[in-house]
Formats: structure tokens, C-alpha cells, sequence
């Protein structure tokens, strides 16, 4: 079936879906700079919030140069640890077409030992 010249099937549907998994990662970006300026902005300590209006062209960007640096090590502790393999790992023995796939190969390496 088409609407508006676009063919509209299964694999289309699973297209778009990857292409709204992708953009949850950058829609993540956008919702971190709204809660960091809402954080910042909900200081009611009269020193603070002074200091804060007088000095946002400095503590916005400094607020952003601390999640960056936060990110990355997060990152980089979760690479040392190992978390997002295990992740994968345990997610593909979950997926169906991936066992499938993994017993296929076991059944040819045996074919090809004997």
C-alpha cells in the first residue's frame, strides 16, 4: 500500500522505528540542557540566585562542560566494568534469530571438525 508515494510494509515501519531509537539519544541531549537551565533556575537562596543572574553567560556553560566531563567518565567506567557487553550479551541470548543463528554455526563447525 502506498500513501503520499510511500510504500508503507513491514520493513518501512521497522525502518522508521531505528530511526526514532537513534534520535531518543539526541532528544536525551536536548532534555539535559531543559533540566540542567530548570535546576539552575530554581535556586530561591537570595545569594545564590543572584550570583546565578549576574553570571549566566558563565555558569550555563560551565553547567554543560560538567555534564560532558560527568558523561565521560560515566563512559568510561562503564567500558572499564564491562556493562554494556554483558548488556549485549544477555540481550542476544534473548533473541531468537540470534540463537539460531549461533546454532547454525555450531552445527557447521561440527560438520567441518568431522
Amino acid at each position: 500500500m502506498k500513501i503520499f508515494g510511500i510504500q508503507l510494509n513491514k520493513r518501512t515501519f521497522i525502518r522508521w522505528k531505528i530511526y526514532i531509537d537513534r534520535a531518543r539519544m539526541y532528544i536525551g541531549y536536548i532534555s539535559f540542557v531543559m533540566i540542567a537551565f530548570m535546576f539552575l533556575n530554581d535556586f530561591k537562596d537570595e545569594t545564590i540566585r543572584s550570583f546565578l543572574d549576574e553570571n549566566k553567560l558563565i555558569t550555563y556553560p560551565v553547567m554543560m562542560v560538567l555534564f560532558l566531563l560527568f558523561s565521560l567518565i560515566l563512559g568510561r567506567l562503564d567500558t572499564k566494568l564491562g556493562l554494556r557487553k554483558e548488556e549485549m550479551r544477555n540481550s542476544a541470548t534473548e533473541n531468537p534469530v540470534t540463537m539460531e543463528i549461533l546454532s547454525d554455526l555450531k552445527e557447521i563447525k561440527n560438520k567441518l571438525e568431522s
